[in-house]
């Protein structure tokens, strides 16, 4: 019997277009039935941030003001170029809706749906002052460390 093949990714970046890109791959490994794993670091913690959930209590001025002004969900990330305060993002989704593409939120949610595993890099979400709370549901804490033995297993590893 021929081994199940694994992606695994590690989405660092905070834009939409390369969120995209990261989710777009994700959903397109499910359907041909590999395993898929994204490890979320630094920045691209804001993708998988809960916009309904976010917590001040017992947090630092700095974590309270990165709480404030970081990126909440997917629908907040900027366009890495092009954004020209958020016109270009606009333009991009108008884009993506006339060709009937789905948004962001909604590869998002497929991508949990079809079974890609999400994690949060340990370190990144204590440096960014953020917690597990403040994140979508069925997210789980990983060290960076675990997440390189899970890279290694993968046939596929990309970093965006």
């Amino acid at each position: 019997m021929e081994k199940e093949k694994k992606l695994s990714l590690i989405l660092f970046s905070g834009d939409y277009d390369k969120a995209m890109a990261a989710l777009i791959l994700a959903n397109s490994a499910r359907e041909l039935n590999m395993k898929v794993s994204i490890f979320f670091a630094f920045w691209g913690l804001c993708l998988i941030r809960d916009p309904e959930k976010m917590s001040l209590e017992d947090k630092t001025v700095y974590e309270k003001m990165l709480g404030m002004t970081a990126p909440k969900g997917p629908e907040d990330l900027p366009l890495s170029r092009m954004n020209m305060a958020g016109i270009g993002k606009a333009m991009l989704k108008q884009m993506m809706e006339d060709q009937d593409a789905p948004n962001l939120s909604a590869f998002l949610k497929g991508a949990q749906k079809k079974g890609v595993s999400f994690y949060i890099c340990k370190l990144s979400l204590e440096i960014m002052g953020f917690t597990l709370e403040e994140m979508i549901p069925d997210v789980k804490i990983m060290t960076a460390k675990d997440y390189l033995q899970d890279a290694l297993e993968a046939d596929i590893e990309l970093f965006i």
